[in-house]
């Protein structure tokens, strides 16, 4: 007997599945090498730092009694405040029919784990914005620390050299100088036509020559700073904030922007503090009430901008 497709159906299979499961893209996070993390911190869940100002000066004159003034004083306060769960459960039913159930059961930590360090990351990157009162310039020194792009919401690349001018002001070391931004802003600074036009401006000649970015890094910086995109920074719902001239507003209540941080890293004075109460940490049981599998992972953790004069926050619209 010959075999041919029509007398051999029941033996064929149209339809062939693989032995593998298809994860999404990750994107690269970043936050928790800017975020100096406190020790000596046992219990509770509010952590107190005090602070001291800076000594004055008087004028003098011989033989008169000299002025004493005391150093002001401040109190920086920290709390651990976000308590997270991620869990996920298989019955023994699904267990027993699925055929990727042992695949799928063996992502169920890693997912938990990335989810949770995705909200660190997004917490650390809205710590600059929390409890900032919208179109607020935050101020320091009468030099600006928040601002919109310098072009209708746009970055420019004037605006990078205004966040190394308001940084040099309020005293933050010249090192390891960050920007990180929205990668709408890298394609609005691949495109700047005196970034395209190379011939006028060598110092950004590799942008063009290389490309912008390789990975989540830019391949040359801008203005002394390095440049990282991230998708993690937070949104801008400000009505009329002012750009860098302190006149001319624009508006993110329509179309959100994003905040773009600009800051040094330099481990002296990194621009935000935080604190794991408790990594992440797995915890696995089989309910014998519910005949199922259940995978927990709980972390507990706080982050605040420690330092607001070590941040400059630039929103632009992410619309390209």
């Amino acid at each position: 007997m010959s075999m041919t497709t029509g007398n051999s159906s029941l033996l064929t299979r149209t339809d062939v599945w693989g032995s593998e499961l298809k994860e999404i893209l990750r994107d690269e996070m970043q936050a928790q090498r800017y975020v100096r993390m406190l020790d000596g911190f046992p219990d509770g869940n509010t952590f107190h730092i005090p602070s001291i100002g800076q000594a004055q000066v008087d004028n003098y004159s011989e033989d008169s009694a000299v002025t004493y003034r005391p150093l002001d004083t401040g109190e920086f306060t920290f709390s651990v405040d976000k308590y997270l769960s991620s869990a996920t459960y298989m019955t023994k039913k699904a267990e027993q029919d699925t055929f990727y159930a042992n695949e799928l059961m063996s992502r169920f930590v890693p997912e938990q784990e990335r989810s949770i360090m995705e909200h660190f990351e997004s917490t650390t990157m809205s710590a600059a914005e929390s409890g900032v009162a919208a179109n607020s310039q935050e101020a320091i020194d009468s030099v600006y620390h928040r601002m919109s792009g310098g072009n209708s919401g746009k970055i420019e690349l004037a605006d990078f050299a205004y966040a190394r001018y308001a940084l040099k002001k309020a005293n933050v070391p010249d090192q390891m100088m960050v920007a990180v931004v929205d990668p709408s802003v890298e394609f609005t600074i691949n495109t700047l036509t005196n970034i395209v036009g190379v011939s006028n401006n060598p110092m950004f000649e590799g942008l063009v020559r290389d490309g912008i970015a390789t990975g989540m890094r830019f391949v040359a910086n801008v203005y002394g700073f390095d440049v990282y995109c991230s998708n993690y920074c937070a949104t801008v719902t400000d009505s009329a904030l002012p750009e860098r001239d302190g006149s001319t507003t624009n508006n993110f209540s329509s179309t959100n922007g994003k905040a773009n941080l600009f800051f040094s890293a330099a481990p002296t004075v990194n621009p935000f503090v935080g604190a794991w109460r408790q990594m992440p940490q797995v915890d696995y049981d089989y309910n014998k009430d519910f005949q199922r599998h259940e995978f927990v992972t709980t972390a507990r953790y706080g982050v605040k901008l420690y330092r607001p004069e070590n941040m400059v926050v630039v929103a632009t619209n992410p619309n390209v």
